[in-house]
């Protein structure tokens, strides 16, 4: 398996523009922010940089970015300072927060009593979100179940593993601490 973890703060605009199209830097002058612009034409730019500046970008059914063309899978996240790629030659997901984010009331509503039970870490709150929104990606079907279908079923945060399960199929999740980021990834 090869498989890249691209982490990068978010680009200037002269950063980008030799690595991005006409046509993408025209879509993300429509985004509502500075902030959002930059980690559109960031994680593009990332891919370009490890691919070949002229690797097309497209979405899939399930509005997840794609490589058309290409053996590589692709999945990105972004939060304030920090931009995630996750390129591999198999199926793959990546979310990233801010550490110091509270999860308390979110992750009530997306897991079990059993899941939230499995750290007593302080961390465990936005690991076990991560863990969610990644096995959400990594299911690619809109309208999973954050708790019928997407099931996180051990952790061990100083290993920095968390097993678990989107849509039946059991996977295992890769737990970084990045400068205040926590950052999940499959595989």
């Amino acid at each position: 398996m090869i498989r890249d973890l691209l982490i990068s703060r978010p680009l200037s605009d002269d950063e980008t523009a030799p690595w991005t199209t006409a046509d993408e830097r025209l879509r993300a002058a429509g985004f509502g922010t500075p902030a959002r612009r930059a980690e559109f034409l960031t994680w593009r730019t990332l891919v370009r940089r490890r691919l070949g500046a002229d690797i097309p970008i497209d979405y899939d059914a399930a509005g997840a970015p794609l490589l058309p063309g290409s053996a590589w899978h692709l999945s990105v996240s972004h939060c304030p300072g920090r931009v995630v790629v996750c390129l591999c030659d198999v199926r793959c997901a990546v979310d990233a927060e801010p550490s110091e984010r509270d999860f308390g009331r979110v992750v009530s509503r997306v897991s079990t009593p059993a899941e939230r039970a499995l750290s007593d870490d302080p961390r465990w709150p936005g690991v076990l979100w991560c863990a969610k929104e990644c096995l959400y990606k990594y299911a690619r079907r809109r309208g999973a179940d954050f708790i019928r279908d997407l099931r996180v079923t051990d952790a061990d945060l100083a290993r920095g593993a968390v097993e678990g399960a989107a849509a039946g199929e059991r996977v295992t999740l890769t737990i970084r601490f990045d400068d205040g980021c926590t950052i999940v990834s499959i595989p």
